[in-house]
């Protein structure tokens, strides 16, 4: 009579791995499905779905588990699909060409390679977060012929942010939240453009509600603005994977720069550590009243951000 079989331990051990990537690949899928950010750490593991996708191809193969993992990779690889429209309805001749340049410089860390980058691709516009007080310092005082405009918020370490700007602003505001979040109107190409920065809180566990909420600020004034050009900038902490950062696009009716130049996916962090960049958490968002030439990831030595180098074209809108 033959002995029973029993699978040998690193047999199970594989299947249980399996079994669990399959659950939590469910559950995150599900939740992207539905809409929801959901509790941690579901917002946390939502920025590794493309990478979901190719562990739960690999583990497909396994009889037992493949036609429950064929169905969750399919649902999966549905949502990658990039948010939004793939163009604007911008209509009328242009009226400006405005260069963006959005950077999170890591507590003041990549200043200097900031300035050089301003000095190399001369933008109209910089939004700039993470900006200390001696960051801020040195930004505004690099560039007083060029961009001699500036909102801020002048503070320490991860908490001070400044714009920059060739045009004149008025109107200078700043959104509640925990990081700086100035924002003002720019006067260009005769229109009135809103310009806003935007660093809410990161997801971290324990303070996913508070991300949220500072989200919830971002989104109440894209629909606000959601009238007049708009262009809405910065690290949001959140990829296009995220319920709260697509109710933004959805309020402001607002459109993600590289989805429009074929970059939807390119990450954008982390730039430097043990982890190759895995996730788009920096965009630059535009109204209905631009559309874009080209948008390029620049490294700056210091942060572990790239920044965002968009080309945009202003319309008349008639």
């Amino acid at each position: 009579m033959d002995e029973p079989h029993t699978p040998r331990p690193g047999r199970r051990l594989g299947a249980w791995a399996a079994g669990l990537l399959l659950a939590v690949s469910a559950v995150v899928t599900g939740c992207r499905l539905l809409d929801t950010d959901a509790i941690t750490p579901v917002p946390q593991l939502l920025s590794f779905l493309p990478w979901l996708a190719v562990l739960l191809a690999a583990y497909a193969r396994r009889r037992a588990l493949a036609l429950a993992a064929v169905v969750v990779l399919a649902a999966t690889l549905w949502t990658l699909q990039p948010y939004g429209p793939d163009a604007t309805t911008a209509r009328g001749p242009v009226t400006a060409r405005v260069r963006v340049l959005s950077a999170n410089v890591e507590f003041g860390g990549a200043t200097q390679a900031l300035i050089a980058a301003i000095r190399r691709e001369r933008p109209q516009l910089v939004y700039v977060s993470e900006c200390d007080r001696a960051c801020g310092r040195a930004v505004t005082g690099a560039f007083t012929a060029e961009l001699p405009h500036h909102a801020s918020v002048d503070a320490d370490g991860s908490l001070g942010s400044v714009l920059l700007s060739a045009a004149p602003l008025r109107d200078e505001h700043t959104v509640p939240a925990a990081m700086g979040m100035p924002g003002a109107t720019a006067a260009i190409g005769g229109r009135a453009v809103r310009v806003q920065l935007a660093h809410p809180l990161p997801p971290l566990p324990g303070r996913v509600d508070l991300w949220k909420r500072e989200l919830g600020r971002i989104r109440d004034v894209a629909a606000r603005d959601s009238a007049g050009p708009l262009i809405l900038a910065g690290d949001f902490n959140a990829s296009q994977d995220h319920a709260a950062f697509r109710a933004v696009l959805d309020a402001g009716r607002l459109h993600d720069a590289a989805r429009l130049d074929g970059a939807a996916r390119t990450p954008t962090w982390p730039a430097e550590g043990p982890l190759p960049p895995y996730v788009q958490i920096d965009h630059v968002l535009v109204s209905d009243d631009f559309t874009v030439r080209d948008v390029r990831l620049l490294h700056l030595a210091g942060t572990d951000h790239r920044a965002v180098l968009a080309d945009l074209d202003l319309h008349t809108g008639r």
